[in-house]
């Protein structure tokens, strides 16, 4: 059978770039966390045009161990693009994000997969790096600056939005395409569509080999993102609400000077050509009617895209969930 086809308990998705002295101690505790825990599971290690030497270290280690499935990317992509490729060649029941600088521990995948497992009003586990082990100045203080503003911008309310360590439900991830730097923003747009999302405290230990990927210098382009998912979030299935609204009130305004403009040049005989209140009046109106057009056209967009392949606005959720039959080592324990 085609491993895409197969039914798999958990797939723990592993976003890689240049982690040449960590990944062999990374599989090695995945290895030890998901063997003891009578599922069935796959490892997919996604490699993001690493060129340290982890790529051939990767395929080496996934010649010994059945469950580890390699994907190189053509050139670096990024995070986002990484995790996105874990997610469309990922086949279990349940996901499992986590990173491969050995920060995350994999120690406490059961715990994040127990979580969904008994609790099926659960669609998302979060991890939260309460104990933090990285600079405070350049890291954690940024982090936190970054986190309150994203829980206040998407109303998702967490803690620690960038910790990688994450558990999925697979009917969840199939709603949702990364693009750009959205991968810390997956709890917000899990949350858009329909998800319920709990956070718990993970283990968080200091990084011992190679260099963080991270730094202030993303802060811009995070930025930039959280503009866009402040726009998805709100108005992505009514555009013209977003421009629209504008709209009205410039070109309101505009038609009202205009409007005066006019009494003024009829009635009271006034010459009002040379008047700068007459192009901010005529301004005011254009970019007005430009921003109403703007939602017409969106609107229109939307529909194109949800109608000709049939995508609908909702996610209908299930009211009991699928669950997967006890493994032999369960059900000689009865579980």
């Amino acid at each position: 059978m085609d491993r895409s086809e197969a039914r798999l308990d958990l797939s723990v998705v592993v976003p890689m770039f240049n982690e040449a002295g960590n990944l062999t101690p990374l599989v090695d505790s995945i290895g030890r966390a998901l063997t003891g825990l009578g599922r069935s599971f796959e490892v997919l290690i996604v490699d993001d045009g690493s060129s340290d030497g982890s790529a051939e270290e990767l395929d080496a280690a996934a010649a010994s161990r059945a469950w580890l499935h390699p994907i190189h990317l053509i050139r670096n992509y990024g995070q986002s693009a990484a995790l996105q490729a874990g997610f469309d060649h990922a086949a279990g029941r349940l996901v499992v994000t986590l990173d491969a600088d050995l920060q995350n521990d994999p120690a406490d995948i059961p715990r994040l997969v127990r979580i969904l497992e008994e609790d099926d009003s659960v669609d998302v586990v979060a991890g939260w790096r309460r104990r933090r082990q990285d600079p405070t100045l350049l890291r954690i203080l940024p982090s936190r600056i970054a986190n309150g503003l994203i829980s206040r911008v998407t109303g998702v309310k967490l803690h620690d939005y960038g910790c990688t360590l994450k558990a999925y439900r697979r009917e969840i991830l199939a709603n949702l395409r990364l693009y750009g730097e959205q991968h810390r923003f997956i709890p917000a747009l899990a949350a858009e569509a329909g998800a319920r999302i709990v956070e718990v405290e993970v283990e968080h230990r200091p990084r011992l080999h190679g260099t963080s990927k991270y730094g202030i210098g993303r802060t811009g382009r995070v930025i930039l993102d959280l503009f866009w998912i402040a726009f998805l979030l709100r108005f992505l299935h009514r555009p013209i609400h977003a421009f629209g609204g504008a709209g009205l009130a410039l070109a309101a305004a505009g038609m009202a000077i205009l409007g005066w403009l006019t009494i003024e040049k009829f009635v009271q005989g006034q010459d009002i050509g040379g008047r700068p209140l007459l192009l901010f009046g005529l301004l005011l109106t254009l970019v007005g009617v430009q921003l109403l057009a703007t939602g017409v056209i969106g609107e229109l967009l939307i529909r194109i895209y949800h109608e000709p392949e049939g995508r609908r606005q909702y996610v209908v959720r299930p009211r009991t969930r699928e669950r997967a039959p006890a493994s032999p080592a369960q059900a000689s324990r009865g579980g």
